[in-house]
């Protein structure tokens, strides 16, 4: 693997990849839970975040390699099964973000040229997984055009908005305390991804000082995009309205400056949710590149290949994998599971943070999380605690899926076992 991206494109990956999944796509359906208050929910979904990410951070500058959540509990709980599971996890929550954002981009393209969703959608993906074979540079370079584009639709966003706020009541939660719990499990979909950058380690120059605080800092800069934007959007459209639209954004921005508006947020949109598929496409790919590496997966995955040194046959099941929950087609259900899935493996990457801490106490932390107890970390505590509250906010039929993904990632790594 070839070490070529520094803190600044590392962040950027990092801010790529958390604000096209959500703001772009699900500000509408978790304003139609939430109602104005639904900035409340992005507030929420932040603190977890934080939470998670710097225990992330002080794992990451640890064991900067990649598969890194597999890394981590497989070291920390020393049960392969359970690494695996979480691995398996990882990759699945994965594609279905993939699939998730790549559903949004259809719906902005669908606004414009009213094509059919799905095989948008899968033409999108395939098309990014070449871009993500052909290297980390040209990802790299793309993805940096394409933050530089998503970030500045939501600047222009914030300035239409600007004019209107304070029209409406920004308290306003139709739904209560639990509507703004309940739509902080649906936006949290919308910070997935922010961890997702540790496992391009091994492209990483200085990855032990670099990674914790990409970390870090994407994480403070699209909370404060989120928390502006979610307030203009509501200020500007009916959160009723927002609700039942596959393109908020555009739809916000239509009914202060009209068509031309929507037109125009709606092209930043495709950027915006095309940047987030790729990103998750190439570290989901390192994952299971990572994996195959470790012999958790068949090794024939961790082929690399020579001339554009990446790991070509983990790209390929990515995107196949990736196409094949498009089919599913319910954009919330599918973001809820990948929201599920995420606060699983987060929950057990604070676990291993706090069992660490105890068993290898000679390990070189160039990062330490703030507020430790002496060797007790009390934010990965409280981390693990609110990823546990989050778990319950989601409907029975998420819990029994996610549940039944689990055990078919154990029963997976009985059968790799057993060959």
């Amino acid at each position: 693997m070839k070490r070529e991206v520094g803190l600044f494109e590392v962040t950027m990956w990092g801010v790529g990849i958390i604000l096209g999944a959500g703001i772009y796509v699900l500000v509408g359906e978790a304003a139609g839970i939430a109602g104005n208050s639904v900035w409340l929910s992005f507030i929420l979904g932040a603190a977890i975040a934080s939470l998670t990410g710097l225990s992330y951070a002080e794992l990451s500058s640890m064991f900067p390699r990649e598969a890194a959540e597999y890394v981590y509990v497989k070291i920390a709980c020393r049960s392969e099964i359970l690494a695996f599971t979480i691995g398996w996890l990882i990759i699945l929550t994965g594609t279905m973000s993939v699939s998730t954002v790549a559903l949004g981009f259809a719906g902005y393209f669908q606004g414009l040229l009213s094509l059919p969703i799905i095989p948008i959608a899968m033409v999108l993906i395939a098309l990014l997984s070449y871009i993500n074979f052909s290297g980390i540079k040209e990802s790299t370079r793309m993805n940096v055009i394409f933050t530089f584009l998503e970030v500045f639709g939501l600047i222009l966003i914030i300035l239409i908005g600007v004019g209107s706020l304070g029209k409406v009541d920004l308290l306003e939660a139709p739904n209560g305390l639990l509507g703004v719990l309940s739509a902080s499990a649906l936006i949290f979909f919308a910070y997935v991804g922010f961890e997702d950058i540790v496992n391009i380690a091994e492209e990483t120059r200085n990855p032990e000082k670099i990674i914790p605080k990409a970390l870090i800092f994407s994480i403070l800069i699209t909370t404060c995009l989120y928390v502006l934007v979610a307030s203009a959007t509501v200020s500007l459209a009916d959160w009723r309205d927002l609700g039942g639209t596959s393109s908020p954004l555009a739809f916000a921005a239509s009914k202060a400056l009209g068509e031309n508006a929507f037109t125009i947020i709606s092209l930043i949109a495709l950027f915006a949710t095309s940047n987030t598929v790729l990103i998750i496409l190439v570290v989901g790919s390192r994952m299971i590149y990572g994996m195959a590496r470790e012999g958790a997966l068949p090794r024939i995955l961790s082929r690399i290949d020579l001339k554009r040194g990446t790991p070509s046959l983990a790209v390929i099941a990515m995107m196949l994998s990736s196409i094949i929950f498009v089919f599913l087609g319910d954009l919330e259900f599918v973001a809820n599971l990948t929201s599920f899935g995420a606060f699983i493996t987060f929950a057990f990457v604070n676990i291993s943070l706090i069992h660490l801490r105890y068993r290898e106490l000679d390990l070189k932390r160039p990062f330490k999380v703030p507020l430790n107890i002496g060797r007790f970390p009390v934010t990965a505590f409280l981390g693990f605690l609110s990823c546990l509250f989050m778990i319950v906010q989601f409907d029975i039929s998420v819990i029994i899926s996610g549940s039944l993904l689990i055990v078919g990632g154990v029963v997976l790594h009985r059968l790799l076992k057993m060959r």
